[in-house]
């Protein structure tokens, strides 16, 4: 191959690789400090006193600070037994968001099968939760399942695409520890 050739294939490459800043960049997981709606469920009449009374936690202002202190907790702090007595003492643990982190934290404190419980419990409460499907996705990987964490990738981008930062997370997590054996 002649060295013009060769010069030519160098400079495509790292025009690409600028191009794609995302693949080269460290991508983290983190979750967002305001807590999703829940999911839709079937729920008694509009017109139906019970239906009136009953207010979303997503709207409860206590619910909110305290669902954001935890996730200080967690991401500010890493104070992950901490974050999980909070995010229990919010009585709302069967919620997605909350299962969720209180599912990260056991993970980051090494206990991974409460972390695995907490995750499926996050899925059966909204199988839509990108979150959960990326930190579960890295959860998979750090037991070494590099085909289930394929498979958590795949259903991030069929729920957000391949854009999303959850998908960029898992899928440099996935390339990362396929270059070099890291864990996350």
């Amino acid at each position: 191959m002649s060295q013009s050739v060769m010069k030519w294939m160098a400079a495509a490459v790292l025009t690409a690789a600028l191009a794609m800043p995302s693949v080269f960049t460290p991508a983290f997981a983190a979750g967002s400090d305001e807590p999703s709606a829940p999911p839709a469920t079937k729920s008694a009449p509009k017109d139906s006193k019970k239906a009136k009374k009953k207010k979303s936690s997503a709207d409860d202002p206590a619910f909110l600070q305290s669902y954001r202190h935890a996730y200080a907790t967690i991401y500010d702090n890493h104070d992950y037994a901490g974050a999980i007595e909070q995010l229990k003492a919010l009585r709302h643990d069967d919620r997605a968001d909350v299962a969720n982190l209180i599912g990260y934290s056991y993970r980051k404190l090494g206990n991974y099968q409460l972390a695995q419980t907490w995750y499926e419990r996050a899925l059966k409460a909204d199988p839509s939760h990108v979150r959960t499907w990326q930190y579960y996705g890295l959860w998979q990987i750090e037991q070494g399942n590099r085909e289930q964490a394929q498979y958590h990738l795949h259903r991030i981008a069929q729920l957000c695409g391949t854009e999303c930062a959850e998908y960029r997370s898992l899928a440099a997590a996935l390339d990362k520890t396929s270059a070099n054996g890291l864990v996350y």
